[in-house]
Formats: C-alpha cells, sequence, structure tokens
C-alpha cells in the first residue's frame, strides 16, 4: 500500500533531492508538489520544483504558495544555494506548467478528498502547512501526519538557537507544532549526520546517468557552504532524510517529547525548544528523529535515483 503526500519545499539543493527520491519510490503516491519561498523567492522555489520533476521523467504538478511569512520579513539563504536556489548545473527553463491552484487550496482539497490518509512533509518554511490549517480548521484532524525538516535539538544554522526553516516563519511552525497532529521531526541534529561526502558523491556519479550526473554538481556546489562554515567533509542532506523516513523508518530512531517554537524577540526567537529530559512534564507532541544510519541512507539515495535516467 503506498502512502499518500504532499511535498510542501522551497527548492535548494536539498529540496531538489527530496523531490528526485519521492518520485522514485513506489512507497509513495506524490499527490502534488506545493512551493513556498525560503531558499529563494517562491518565483524561483516553483521554478526548481518543476525542473526536478522533469528531470525525473515525471508529471507530478506543481502548486506555487506563500510568497512571504506570516507576520516577520522574509529572510532566504542565497548565500548557501546561489541566486538561483539551484545552482552547479546548467537548467532549461521547465516546460510543466505551474498549476493555476494555489497551493494552500490543494492542501485543503487533498486532505478533505483522502481524509486520514494524507502525510503532509514540510521541507521549507510552513507557512503553506499553518494558512491551510488556519484557513479550514476542519482539516485539522483529517490530516494522516506532518514530517517536517526543521529546528534542532541542540544549535541554529541561521542564528545561534534558530534552524532556517523555523526561523523563516515561526510562527507558522508554532501552528503546526501546536496543532495536535501527529508529528515527526527531522532537525540539524539528525540531518547532520548525514553528509555527503567524497566518497558517497562518487556513487552518484558511477550511476553513470543525467539523474546521477546532476546529483553530483548540485552536491560539489552545496558542499561549499559546509566546507567553508562547519569544516565538513560535505553538504548535510536535510529533506531527504525525511522522504528515506516514509520509505524505510527503521533507518531512524526518534524520541517523543514536547516541542514548542519561541517566538518571542530575542535571541532565541525561532528555536524549537525540545523537552528531550522531560523536564517541563508537558504532554509530547511530536516524535523527534535523534540517531541515522547513514550509511543506510545513502544506499536508498543510490538505488532509488539509480532508477531514474
Amino acid at each position: 500500500m503506498t502512502r499518500k503526500i504532499i511535498l510542501d519545499c522551497d527548492p535548494g539543493h536539498d529540496d531538489a533531492i527530496a523531490i528526485l527520491l519521492a518520485l522514485s519510490s513506489h512507497e509513495l503516491e506524490v499527490l502534488g508538489i506545493t512551493t513556498v519561498y525560503g531558499n529563494v523567492g517562491l518565483e524561483y522555489t516553483s521554478r526548481n520544483a518543476r525542473i526536478m520533476v522533469e528531470l525525473a521523467g515525471k508529471t507530478t504538478k506543481v502548486f506555487a504558495g506563500a510568497s512571504r511569512p506570516l507576520l516577520r520579513e522574509r529572510i532566504s539563504a542565497e548565500n548557501v544555494h546561489g541566486k538561483s536556489g539551484l545552482e552547479g548545473p546548467v537548467f532549461d527553463e521547465p516546460k510543466l506548467p505551474l498549476e493555476a491552484q494555489h497551493a494552500v487550496q490543494f492542501i485543503i482539497d487533498s486532505i478533505f478528498e483522502h481524509p486520514n490518509e494524507v502525510t503532509l512533509v514540510p521541507v521549507g518554511a510552513f507557512t503553506n502547512i499553518a494558512l491551510a490549517m488556519r484557513l479550514e480548521p476542519k482539516i485539522i484532524p483529517l490530516i494522516g501526519e506532518i514530517v517536517v525538516m526543521g529546528g534542532s535539538t541542540t544549535l541554529g544554522n541561521t542564528s545561534p538557537a534558530a534552524e532556517f526553516n523555523i526561523l523563516c516563519d515561526p510562527h507558522a511552525a508554532s501552528i503546526v507544532f501546536s496543532s495536535g497532529v501527529k508529528l515527526t521531526m527531522f532537525g540539524l541534529n539528525l540531518t547532520h549526520q548525514c553528509l555527503a561526502t567524497p566518497d558517497r558523491v562518487a556513487k552518484f556519479k558511477a550511476l553513470n546517468s543525467r539523474v546521477g550526473n546532476v546529483t553530483v554538481q548540485l552536491l560539489e556546489f552545496f558542499k561549499l557552504a559546509y566546507n567553508k562554515r562547519y569544516g565538513f567533509a560535505g553538504p548535510a542532506l536535510h529533506d531527504p532524510c525525511t522522504i528515506a523516513y516514509l520509505i524505510k523508518p527503521e533507518l531512524f530512531t526518534v524520541q517523543n517529547m514536547h516541542v514548542e517554537v519561541d517566538v518571542l524577540p530575542g535571541p532565541s526567537f525561532g528555536r524549537t525548544v525540545c523537552d528531550v529530559w522531560d523536564v517541563t512534564g508537558k504532554p509530547a507532541n511530536c516524535d523527534v528523529a535523534m540517531t541515522a544510519d547513514a550509511d543506510g541512507f545513502f544506499d536508498l539515495l543510490i538505488e532509488r535515483l539509480g532508477t531514474l535516467e
């Protein structure tokens, strides 16, 4: 039985690889891809999502969503992903059209059409998901599950306390984390365990395919920011972890805990406050990914992307 998902993203190099993994995996039925501002502006993220759908040889529909956060000013990550969001390879403009329907309405309609069956996978700012919940609260108990990339049990990457996706729109993230929907979080504490080291990148090159070669070019550009800031041997593949979890959950361990988002002004704005030790006694609301079988994760990526031309 396949799992119905909506991948909500802001491609972005790691988002791009998450799209390829989702579209090459028979365990998942991608109802649609929704885009949001984030790594770059909405015009670019919507373009990039369609480029990756075409690269995968699919016709999955792409829906553009929010172009700015609920309350705060917009931030971006061109310093990591480049002006287009997918620097490295050279892409033609996509032929796949952008759907006329707004992403938020598509999310609402899909949940009503498939009650309790849809897994939402936000791997960018959470604005589209929060807007859907606020515009039509009746969908909240009908969402099957939400698997997010965002936050951390430890440190931030955009401020000392906050991870980029959450800091893009902490107010939206707070709505999602307090919604009561079954929630699983993949934060930096987990995704920094999944690094595209040179030996792993070589395996993508060995696929000897267009998808493999494009993936190598994406990773070679993406690694530059990780070499400079962290001294990592390769970039962290944040977003594909969520998709890998849906396909092969045994690659990861999770811990149930209470997580809330700091929306108050100050140095911890946007922090995911994770009660790892249950010091507050507040009810757990999230499964937080803690450890990864990184080799198994990359084996899955190589296997599935190897099915694409």
